[in-house]
């Protein structure tokens, strides 16, 4: 197994830890898990940078590195969500997003076609890493400090970034939409 496959299987074995994060009775418990899900995500590129790079990208690595990902990124806003720092709707609009297109790139495969990541794609990925790591940090630190008014504007700031990845998920996924209309046409 080459060493991007064993960053992708790495993202995927970091979930667990990063789940346990949630439930350590530390006051800076979620600070540790927003490091192994920034670490996690930091393996996405440069799994894909080596790869790409050496040559090494394989039909393994096509299938699961979007995966890990998606199993990452719906721990953590199943778990953001669970303990009431990310609104329900915005988990299930990201999320139902994230199936969808799914689904419509495997439709595509099946047709020869493959589903290149998109500009709005790429955006609406590093939205949500930021979103998900300013809601790791903003809700223990605001709960942390003394000062409410700047506590305020930590969690205002995260929730902000929750609905900026909402908004680029339903962009990027019209845009997906839009441009593979005719395979969800037949």
């Amino acid at each position: 197994m080459n060493l991007p496959n064993k960053l992708t299987l790495l993202r995927i074995a970091l979930i667990p830890f990063f789940v346990i994060c949630f439930y350590l009775p530390l006051d800076y418990s979620m600070y540790i898990g927003a490091a192994v899900f920034l670490g996690a995500y930091i393996t996405d590129a440069v799994d894909g940078h080596i790869a790409r790079k050496h040559g090494l990208v394989t039909d393994f690595g096509k299938l699961m590195d979007p995966i890990a990902d998606k199993l990452l990124s719906a721990s953590a806003l199943i778990m953001l969500c669970a303990v009431g720092h990310i609104h329900p709707v915005a988990v299930i609009v990201i999320l139902s997003r994230e199936f969808f297109i799914s689904g419509l790139r495997l439709v595509c495969a099946d047709k020869g076609v493959v589903v290149a990541a998109s500009k709005w794609g790429k955006l609406k990925t590093v939205s949500q890493v930021v979103c998900i790591i300013a809601v790791m940090l903003a809700y223990p630190t605001a709960a942390l400090i003394a000062n409410e008014t700047l506590g305020k504007v930590l969690t205002v700031f995260a929730d902000v970034t929750v609905w900026i990845s909402v908004a680029l998920a339903l962009i990027s996924g019209a845009d997906y939409v839009y441009k593979n209309r005719s395979f969800i046409k037949q």
